[in-house]
């Protein structure tokens, strides 16, 4: 049974530079399973993927491939 990160590791995990990479854009933590965590603190709202987690890169290619699905069948219709 997975325990829930309690609030300071959630905090660490957010603030750590270490889980940052490129610039602290990418999101790489393999402790964490959420599949969109939040944004870093500082950058904006929103969520992001952790790209550490196999299951978040997998639905945000999903995602992406649903968008442009949609948007080629506007497009040719």
């Amino acid at each position: 049974m997975q325990n829930k990160p309690t609030p300071e590791i959630l905090k660490d995990w957010n603030d750590n530079p270490k889980y940052w990479r490129c610039f602290g854009f990418i999101y790489f933590n393999k402790e964490d399973k959420r599949i969109f965590p939040p944004k870093k603190e500082g950058t904006g709202f929103g969520w992001t993927t952790n790209f550490a987690n196999m299951l978040s890169v997998l639905a945000l290619i999903a995602i992406m491939t649903l968008i442009y699905l949609i948007v080629n069948y506007i497009r040719h219709h």
